[in-house]
């Protein structure tokens, strides 16, 4: 709030010339940080979520910890940590539409900061300009060369700046709206016969400067009367909006943003009703796509067609939502019918295959027999 100081009055010529010089029009206000704080929630959620996951390479039922394995776990390269480096690459594929990850010479994953994509319609494309912070490499590179993801057809940042032209604009007023709720409003009335001279102009400055800030920072401020000065404070009573209204305001750019990237909107404001169907449908809708897209370029970069061919995969390992003992009962009864082996059960929690050779083998239980087998009745 600018203080309008008693000189630059005593200066203007007329009412009229004060009354023009006065700025009465406000710019709209776009809150940059509405936008930020909804982009890192949702993006961060989904970042944080498959950065828990294992990036296996199996051949057959055979997990191979090779070379591979602790760099997409451990170590990528050697300013990153595992669930760093994919929290990195899931904000760049998410928010830029897509990531190039390429290999230095001494087998590090780097993320590429910018690059240009050459696109060809019969050869495999390449990549020029690769930056990586302040370095660029001279060389390019091939797309059998590199890890490549893209997530849509469409920048989620040009989708998200397109909807918050509008909320932000409207989020903004809000804000303002409500500072200026309650505000000091006051006059000061001058008696112009003993403020001619320039010293006393200046002690009266002074002292108004001192009587603001007062006011602005104490909770109570005694206001003493001068002679020829009058002090006089005006309710504000202009009618304004309520901050529920802001967060109103900002809950629903927030749903927008969320519904684009497939997150439940009642997962991401932490509702507990049906708390596990809503994860059910994230881990469904949001988190397997992205893995099925860096499992397909991770099985076609890191696997040759001849491994492929013969058994080796990629397999990813994510996070498991559902706790092993609430499984128990399910388990039990997968198992007990002869349905599954337990090694297979264990496959599809996420675990590796048991060597006791009696997990491969199916089980019935007693009571699972063929109709009519069972004896009824007294025999004669």
């Amino acid at each position: 709030m600018r203080m309008i100081g008693l000189l630059d009055i005593f200066k203007k010529h007329s009412e009229l010339d004060f009354m023009l010089d006065m700025e009465l029009l406000e710019e709209n206000m776009n809150k940059v940080h509405l936008k930020r704080l909804a982009i890192q929630t949702c993006i961060n959620m989904i970042a944080r979520t498959i950065s828990q996951s294992e990036f296996r390479v199996k051949k057959g039922k055979e997990v191979i910890k090779d070379e591979m394995y602790y760099r997409l776990n451990v170590r990528p390269n050697k300013n990153m940590t595992a669930s760093t480096f994919w929290q990195t690459v899931i904000y760049k594929l998410v928010y830029d539409n897509e990531c190039l990850i390429i290999q230095s010479d001494t087998d590090d994953l780097l993320i590429a900061d910018d690059f240009t994509r050459n696109e060809y319609p019969l050869v495999g494309d390449t990549f020029t300009g690769v930056m990586i912070k302040d370095f660029e490499y001279n060389r390019t590179f091939r797309m059998d060369d590199v890890f490549y993801f893209q997530y849509s057809n469409e920048k989620i940042s040009t989708l998200i700046d397109g909807v918050f032209k509008d909320y932000g604009e409207l989020f903004g007023r809000l804000v303002e709206f409500q500072k200026r709720k309650n505000q000091i409003r006051a006059t000061v009335d001058l008696e112009s016969i003993n403020t001619k001279d320039a010293d006393t102009m200046d002690k009266l400055q002074k002292f108004i400067d001192k009587m603001y800030k007062a006011i602005s920072e104490k909770s109570v401020a005694i206001v003493p009367q001068q002679k020829g000065f009058t002090y006089n404070e005006k309710s504000n009573t202009v009618e304004t909006q309520n901050v529920d209204d802001i967060n109103k305001t900002a809950k629903g750019f927030l749903d927008h943003v969320a519904k684009s990237l497939g997150i439940p909107i009642a997962l991401l404001h932490g509702e507990m009703a049906d708390v596990e169907k809503q994860t059910r449908n994230y881990m469904t809708f949001c988190i397997d796509p992205l893995l099925k897209m860096i499992g397909d370029e991770l099985n076609d970069k890191a696997i040759t067609k001849k491994d492929f061919m013969n058994g080796t995969r990629m397999d990813i390992r994510r996070i498991s939502y559902s706790n092993l003992f609430d499984l128990a009962s399910s388990i039990d009864k997968l198992v007990s019918s002869g349905a599954f082996t337990g090694n297979e059960i264990r496959r599809e929690a996420g675990h590796e295959d048991s060597e006791d050779p009696k997990l491969d083998k199916h089980i019935v239980t007693k009571n699972y027999q063929e109709m009519g087998s069972l004896e009824g009745g007294e025999k004669e």
